[in-house]
């Protein structure tokens, strides 16, 4: 199994099976509803991972975190961000609760996990690569020499992430930041009143449920730079391996555009789910490489549920066997590099039932398999249009056709009868 690795950037191997292979996925902030981009990497792309190591027999772990303590949300709910955070973490399972992917082993929070922050605030301050400036704690970026090797930047290039004349340099971030007004939420520790930076909490979640050496640390494009250069400083400053393989995914743009909260372009999950279903959903990702941006349009929306529609159809017809040595094209495709899209490609040329079912389960799409049964009076309106077509009655044949797909479903003559398709 190989994958790009953006810190070499260079398409590397996995150990051989079983591994383990332990992941970690920067999840959402919790302060509205998740968005379909953000879904997919969250949500989508690190399941359907973790479903195919396993299929080829490694033994893995997952976390995907809930960042709960963050500027957007103090800021989105003044005086209410804890209640904010609550009910937006809500939507967040509750929404891809829906994807029918399943969930990660462990979702961590930043809140359960601040004894942990602090505990590697007080290391970083000992070692000498943090520093307290009343009440808040900064990062000595200088005393991490590797500084800017995720991102390409040039240590002395870096812009100022978080302006404060009392920095020693500019380009230092916070590691623990004092309690402000307007901030509702704030933990007790050594340096005051306060409560950590967005960095710290990564580290620590990732560290505490995956080791201080994990395999592959995953997320957004967007992620690269600060969030995750900012990770790596904070734990190889101790010491720590950390993640041995970065995976970024592209992002997922709406009318060309990146799709984003803060450009107020995006889409909800909720509201895609509603639109389009689930199953058209998530053949529409499997179309996009996961290094790509991907183009969300109701152009692309209305292919994708026509290919989820291909695929029932191929059900709908007898099984016809694929030729010996296809499922391996299929895996090849996997494994190099995740390629989705070429995976997509083997399976849409197969009318193998048990292949193509095999397939699709892969990516939580064995639901498109499965033929429903039409309701009894779908049923009956079908035997009596069979009836008038047989006293050739076309007329009232005609009637019952469109009958039958004003109530959802199209009838077909087939030789020993009718079919009826949901429409």
């Amino acid at each position: 199994m190989r994958l790009y690795n953006t810190y070499s950037r260079s398409v590397e191997e996995l150990p051989p099976p079983p591994g383990p292979i332990r992941m970690y996925f920067c999840g959402p902030t919790v302060y509205r509803r998740i968005h379909v981009g953000n879904a997919f990497a969250v949500s989508v792309l690190p399941i359907w991972l973790k479903r195919w190591l396993e299929q080829r027999g490694y033994e893995t772990k997952l976390a995907v975190n809930v960042t709960d303590i963050n500027d957007k949300i103090y800021d989105a709910a003044p005086g209410e961000s804890a209640q904010l955070a609550e009910q937006a973490t809500r939507w967040y399972v509750e929404d891809t609760d829906d994807l029918g992917l399943g969930r990660p082993d462990v979702e961590p929070t930043a809140v359960e996990t601040v004894p942990d922050q602090i505990r590697m605030i007080q290391e970083l301050i000992a070692g000498d690569h943090a520093y307290e400036v009343e009440g808040d704690v900064y990062f000595r970026v200088p005393s991490f020499p590797d500084y800017g090797r995720l991102s390409g930047q040039r240590a002395d290039k870096v812009e100022e992430q978080e302006p404060n004349p009392r920095k020693e340099d500019p380009r230092d971030f916070a590691l623990w930041k004092a309690n402000k007004p307007g901030e509702d939420t704030w933990w007790e520790s050594p340096w005051g009143r306060g409560r950590p930076g967005w960095h710290i909490e990564c580290s620590a979640m990732s560290e505490k449920h995956l080791g201080t050496e994990f395999e592959i640390h995953g997320g957004g494009l967007d992620l690269v730079f600060p969030h995750h250069e900012n990770e790596i400083a904070q734990s190889r400053s101790l010491g720590h391996r950390f993640a041995r393989l970065w995976m970024h995914n592209g992002m997922l743009r709406f009318q060309g555009e990146e799709m984003h909260k803060s450009l107020g372009n995006d889409v909800s999950l909720r509201d895609a789910l509603d639109e389009w279903g689930r199953d058209a959903l998530l053949v529409f990702f499997l179309t996009g490489h996961w290094r790509k941006p991907l183009d969300y349009s109701h152009e692309t929306m209305t292919a994708a549920s026509a290919r989820a529609e291909g695929f029932r159809e191929v059900f709908r017809g007898p099984s016809i066997p694929a030729p010996e040595g296809d499922w391996e094209r299929f895996a090849a495709a996997l494994e190099d590099n995740f390629d989705t899209p070429a995976a997509l490609a083997v399976m849409h040329g197969w009318r193998d039932h048990e292949l193509l079912r095999r397939a699709l389960d892969v990516f939580g799409l064995a639901s498109l398999a499965e033929q429903r049964d039409a309701p009894s009076e779908v049923v009956e309106l079908a035997e009596r249009r069979e009836t008038a077509r047989r006293e050739r009655d076309f007329t009232e044949a005609d009637r019952l056709r469109e009958a039958i797909e004003s109530s959802g479903w199209e009838v077909r003559d087939v030789a020993d009868g009718f079919q009826l398709v949901p429409r």
